[in-house]
């Protein structure tokens, strides 16, 4: 796919931005000012990046918890991302998703879901409302290489076949399921073979390789646009961290085997390309400097933003006008939740 070199520079810095915040992420995870869980995608830059590329505007965004690069690459600024990990107000789910839960409906970007293949169905559903309404947008569903052990694999690859969905299911295969690889959990470990059970095109591609994933995510999507079409797009990449900050990632894996993926980091070899291209390393380590000065600023700025008040924890729970259906659950709460869920009012 030829990009043209501006473009790829663009690309590259959204890959060093994804980088350094990671890395930041974990630096602030491991200092306590970052609560839950931390799921970092280090490694798989390219992958996130190349199919978040080939999204038009107008196209919609689900991805599973490993989901912060997704949202940096979709358009979200590193403060409201960096503040949500937080717990912040300022933050992209203004404080109540945390790092496995972040969105922004503006940009297209309906969540990380935190439920191993829960986005599936949600992905699926939302395909099905742009054929209902007649809009001719495409749904690109982010999802793990353990993800397609779940039903809602099945489930959501079938109905996507049999209504004619336009879905591209992306599984990002970094080899790894938490602690269990690809070849101990399925029989299948070419998993975008899987995509026959149920008709569907499928392929599988270098996930490190920046313009073989965009151009192959830009093909189906465009056919999931113009023919109403589901398709899975299986990336092989490798995270350089473990499962999540609080696994070391060396029980299961070896040194050696995690510096063999590192020697082919992906940020360094799109790099490589600028370079041949005739981008000065002047040019590109000014670059560096500022996505540098970018992520210190969203922490500043995560710092400065205020928690959520706890009056107002149920804001957004129940829709407006269902305070009729939700009448008789009011009584008998023995804590008073009562008084705290629905001080706001229902329709607040």
């Amino acid at each position: 796919m030829a990009i043209a070199t501006v473009t790829l520079r663009a690309l590259w810095e959204q890959m060093l931005l994804i980088r350094v915040f990671e890395t930041e992420a974990e630096r602030q995870y491991k200092a306590a000012r970052i609560g839950g869980y931390c799921h970092l995608s280090s490694g798989q830059e390219a992958a996130t990046v190349g199919v978040t590329h080939a999204l038009d505007a107008a196209d919609l965004l689900v991805t599973g918890y490993r989901c912060h690069g997704f949202a940096l690459a979709r358009g979200v600024p590193a403060e409201a991302v960096m503040a949500e990990l937080f717990g912040r107000v300022d933050g992209c789910a203004h404080g109540r998703g945390g790092s496995m839960h972040l969105l922004d409906v503006s940009r297209g970007y309906y969540g990380g879901w935190g439920i191993v293949a829960g986005q599936l169905p949600v992905a699926t559903g939302l395909a099905l409302a742009l054929v209902r309404q007649g809009r001719p947008q495409a749904v690109l569903c982010e999802l793990g290489d353990g993800a397609v052990n779940m039903g809602a694999w099945h489930e959501s690859l079938n109905l996507a076949a049999v209504w004619r969905l336009p879905v591209v299911f992306v599984v990002i295969n970094n080899e790894y399921g938490m602690g269990t690889s690809v070849a101990r959990a399925s029989a299948v470990t070419d998993l975008y073979r899987r995509a026959a059970a149920y008709d569907l095109p499928a392929e599988r591609v270098d996930g490190d390789d920046l313009l073989a994933v965009a151009q192959a995510a830009a093909t189906m999507l465009g056919a999931a646009r113009e023919e109403r079409r589901a398709s899975m797009l299986e990336l092989v990449t490798y995270r350089h961290r473990g499962h999540s900050v609080a696994d070391a990632g060396l029980a299961y894996r070896t040194r050696g085997e995690i510096d063999e993926h590192i020697a082919d980091d992906p940020v360094f070899r799109v790099r490589e390309l600028l370079v041949a291209e005739g981008v000065d390393d002047t040019e590109l380590d000014a670059v560096v400097a500022a996505v540098e000065e970018q992520v210190e600023r969203s922490v500043a700025a995560a710092l400065a933003s205020p928690p959520p008040p706890v009056s107002a924890l149920a804001t957004g729970m129940y829709a407006p006008g269902s305070a009729a259906q939700f009448a008789r659950m009011l009584p008998g709460a023995p804590f008073g939740e009562r008084e705290l869920v629905f001080a706001g009012g229902l329709g607040e």
